[in-house]
Formats: C-alpha cells, sequence, structure tokens
C-alpha cells in the first residue's frame, strides 16, 4: 500500500504543477503557499490536506483549477483571500469581484472509500455561512450547469440554513482522484472567507 501510495504521490506532483501557479517556497524547495490565481489566494494552513497547485483566472471559461490531496477523511478547511482591489461584479482578472468558478481535483491519499463530498462556505472560521451574508453557491441559481462531478452523479445545494454543496450517487476508491466544480458568489464580497471540504465513508 505505502508503495502504490508512494507512487501516485510521485506522478501526482507531475501533475499538479502548471505554469500559472504561484506560492511561497521554502528551504528545501517544496511549496508552502498561498497559492495565488486570478484576484485571490488558497491556503491550506489549517492543516489536514495539501494543495499541490492553483491555477486561472476565475472566470467561466478560465476556471481556478486547485490540485490538492486529502490524507485522511476527516472534513478539512481552506482559506480564500483576496489579494487584489475588492468590486463587486466588476471584470474578473486585477479585479476580487465575488464571482469565482472554480474546478478542484482531489486525491483520496486515505485509506477509505468516499461515498459523498460536501463543500460548505464560511465567512467567519467554524460558523456556516447563512443565506443573508451573501456568500453562497450561486444562491440566485444562475448557472446551475458549473455544479458537476466526474465522480458522482447528482448534487444538492442548500442555501438555508447553512451553505452547502454535497455531491453524491458516486464514489472515489482509495488513491483515486476526483474533479468538483462549481461556482462561489458573494454580493457583498468579503477579503476572506473559507471552504469547507468533507468527504463521507461509509458507515461503520
Amino acid at each position: 500500500m505505502l508503495r502504490c501510495l508512494a507512487t501516485v504521490l510521485s506522478m501526482w506532483m507531475v501533475m499538479a504543477v502548471p505554469a500559472a501557479a504561484q506560492s511561497d517556497v521554502r528551504g528545501d524547495g517544496t511549496a508552502s503557499g498561498p497559492w495565488r490565481a486570478g484576484a485571490y489566494s488558497f491556503s491550506d494552513e489549517l492543516g489536514g490536506f495539501k494543495i499541490r497547485s492553483v491555477s486561472g483566472l476565475g472566470t467561466k471559461e478560465d476556471p481556478i483549477v486547485i490540485v490538492q490531496e486529502l490524507n485522511s477523511a476527516s472534513p478539512v478547511t481552506m482559506i480564500i483571500r483576496a489579494t487584489r482591489t475588492i468590486k463587486p461584479f466588476a471584470i474578473a482578472g486585477d479585479i476580487a469581484n465575488g464571482v469565482i468558478h472554480m474546478r478542484i481535483r482531489t486525491l483520496n491519499a486515505s485509506q477509505l472509500p468516499w461515498l459523498e463530498f460536501e463543500f460548505e462556505l464560511q465567512e467567519i472560521l467554524r460558523k456556516p455561512s447563512v443565506y443573508g451574508d451573501g456568500l453562497s453557491f450561486d444562491q440566485r441559481r444562475t448557472d446551475s450547469s458549473v455544479i458537476v462531478s466526474d465522480r458522482f452523479k447528482q448534487y444538492d445545494d442548500r442555501f438555508e440554513p447553512y451553505d452547502r454543496l454535497i455531491y453524491f450517487d458516486g464514489y472515489v476508491d482509495p488513491l483515486d482522484i476526483a474533479e468538483f466544480s462549481f461556482m462561489i458568489t458573494d454580493f457583498t464580497p468579503q477579503p476572506e472567507f473559507y471552504l469547507l471540504q468533507d468527504p463521507r465513508i461509509p458507515a461503520s
């Protein structure tokens, strides 16, 4: 198992270094984040997972693509920060406009299969976002076609009482890769918010 994991992670690292990705570098030459793309940065500093690369602008045509690995089936939280001027619904790029098209490619580096995968938005760490704060997975439902996954056939987006997006009707085996696409919108863009990621495993 360990040899297989090492092989997969080695191949994963080769796949996960697009030229557009930017991050800080540790003394040993490995990336430490935060990773910057478009008008935002993305950090794994709260632990439990590793971001391997980030690229893209954040538009539908050029979504921000995050390559990451989860080493357990426990919930993890990504920190997303605006790195440019905040101006709601301006043209994406040099402006943090509160609309981010995202594609997350996740390696299941745990030893358990995932039967569902949930994302939750938070404006305050460990406090779920609510309908009235404006932060959501496109609560105006402007384009539901962007919510897709290559491993799960269905999804459920919940805006009340919490902003959650759950992918289901599928599975992700250990050492397999799952891709999730969705759009985040914020009517009152914040300089910092959080994306909780929670893989669901079979009940014991």
